[in-house]
């Protein structure tokens, strides 16, 4: 009697909850996975190109040239310091988020 390498595992109204496989085939479709945390999985290449060529909002561009300008000549107030911080975290968020999307472009190819 040979065993189907997957089982089901089925409700009482035979509806398929889950999955049983073979530990070699578990070890097989693990394999596959990729195990680096700053992939970014499930995205398509067009999703994952749109990332990569992201940039900061033109708004937010523009704010913060006014910011850095007035920064430089030592006229900000507290408030307007903590919105340029806010800024520049922002651009800092987004190029790692960019250089996730560039490392899973590449580990795609």
């Amino acid at each position: 009697m040979t065993i189907s390498p997957v089982q089901y595992l089925v409700a009482e109204n035979g509806q398929r909850i889950g999955v049983v496989l073979s530990w070699d085939d578990y070890q097989n479709l693990q394999a596959g996975v990729p195990t680096d945390p700053d992939l970014l999985v499930g995205m398509d290449k067009a999703e994952l190109q749109a990332l990569a060529d992201g940039m900061l909002a033109s708004r937010y561009q523009v704010r913060l040239s006014e910011l850095l300008e007035r920064n430089q000549q030592g006229e900000l107030d507290q408030v307007e310091k903590a919105e340029l911080d806010s800024l520049i975290e922002k651009i800092d968020d987004l190029n790692a988020l960019k250089a996730r999307a560039i490392l899973t472009l590449k580990h795609l190819e």
